[in-house]
């Protein structure tokens, strides 16, 4: 199942991990949760961006990444997510 809005998937993906994070206002999420509920490539990347998450917090739970290892990881993710979008059917 998916949207058949490229252009709005690429905009959710954008602020993918802004609404992870809680830091959208509440419009801005509803609508990001609107389009998770019903394009399952966007979901599934959700589910990603989650697991990561989730990892990142287990695995630095005693202190915070210096701000360069953040950036690094924050580009790598991109690039991946950019990779993985051009590369998806």
């Amino acid at each position: 199942m998916s949207c058949g809005a490229p252009h709005h998937c690429d905009e959710v993906l954008g602020r993918l991990y802004t609404f992870l994070d809680s830091e959208l206002d509440t419009a801005s999420a509803e609508e990001i949760q609107r389009h998770l509920d019903e394009c399952a490539p966007c979901l599934e990347q959700a589910a990603v961006g989650r697991m990561v998450k989730q990892l990142v917090a287990r695995s630095c739970a005693c202190e915070p990444a210096p701000d360069e290892v953040r950036l690094r990881v924050v580009q790598r993710i991109t690039e991946v997510r950019v990779t993985y979008r051009y590369e998806s059917p």
